[in-house]
């Protein structure tokens, strides 16, 4: 049974109770990203694609820079209902489903390529079988953004210098984990205020992908950026569980399919992207570190001692990543 299968015949067997007398035609989507993001743009694309496919039927409204609340607010409008997609974080669904956190096991991927393969993998999409009933979310596929680098108001000359540091996450508990293994002290912290709060010193650092360490100018008031592509990043493509099962057998597949092709679009687009950014942010001036994992010492270590009691798919993974290097 193909994947799309599988996912139409559990959520609709989760929702057969569940009465919705008329399909859904005027999609709502969400997302944190701001409009000139590569999910936001991906996001127009499938509901341009979405509404011609369609023959003008359905639409989608594309809602970025979280007009419609966090991440955890989307994705409680989604169990509800109240919003019909989003392109949202793994980090937030992991925090509702655990097994999604292997995908941050430190240095799981090589570089930006080998972290868009393992997201292809059948091992991957074997991972959102199980969203429908445990989170009330269709994944119909995976996109990226970057991997994780690190950019800090002083100097880091090694991760002892992390010690201690007020160090912006994405808030979720793999990278929790991973920068208290570290010694720095991770502090959650919404998009928006990312950039304020590395300028007044509210952080002493922040974890970010290149694209917005480069588009949103974090640089500005860095004194050192850490390349350390210490962690990939994976997005969803989420449909309500709810608004999946008042739609048609043909609307879900052709729902599934273009947005399964415009999440995965983000990835070659990193992969495109990724080295350019990276060397531009390098051309500003500021200290410029590439490092590798040995630079984490026994944090990478402990998290890993964490994370295989947490989840039964960090050795899945692992195979898969070692399999298609």
């Amino acid at each position: 049974m193909s994947y799309f299968r599988k996912i139409v015949v559990s959520a609709a067997a989760l929702l057969a109770l569940t009465s919705w007398s008329a399909q859904a035609k005027e999609f709502r989507l969400g997302l944190i990203t701001p409009p000139p993001h590569i999910w936001t743009k991906a996001a127009e694309a499938f509901g341009e694609e979405l509404s011609e496919a369609s023959g003008g039927a359905h639409s989608v409204s594309v809602f970025p820079a979280r007009q419609l609340g966090n991440e955890a607010e989307m994705l409680q409008q989604l169990q509800t209902g109240a919003l019909d997609m989003a392109f949202m974080t793994v980090a937030e669904v992991s925090n509702r489903a655990p097994e999604l956190g292997a995908f941050y096991a430190p240095y799981l991927a090589d570089d930006i390529g080998h972290a868009g393969r393992i997201l292809r993998s059948d091992t991957a999409k074997s991972m959102l079988e199980p969203l429908p009933g445990q989170v009330g979310v269709v994944g119909v596929g995976y996109g990226m953004a970057g991997l994780r680098q690190i950019v800090s108001r002083g100097e880091i000359n090694s991760s002892e210098d992390l010690s201690g540091l007020k160090l912006r996450i994405t808030p979720f508990t793999p990278i929790l984990d991973f920068y208290n293994a570290v010694g720095a002290a991770p502090t959650p912290m919404p998009l928006p205020a990312v950039y304020d709060a590395l300028a007044n010193g509210q952080v002493d650092a922040i974890d970010m992908d290149a694209e917005l360490i480069w588009v949103l100018k974090y640089y500005d008031h860095a004194d050192t950026i850490v390349q350390s592509d210490h962690m990939m990043f994976p997005m969803l493509g989420l449909v309500s569980a709810k608004v999946w099962a008042g739609l048609s057998e043909d609307d879900r597949a052709m729902v599934a399919e273009l947005m399964a092709k415009h999440v995965d679009s983000t990835i070659d687009s990193y992969v495109e992207k990724e080295a350019g950014w990276l060397e531009q942010i390098e051309g500003t001036g500021k200290a410029y570190k590439k490092v590798d994992a040995s630079f984490f010492g026994d944090a990478i270590g402990e998290w890993n001692a964490i994370w295989s009691e947490k989840t039964s798919s960090l050795d899945a993974l692992r195979e898969t990543a070692a399999s298609t290097q």
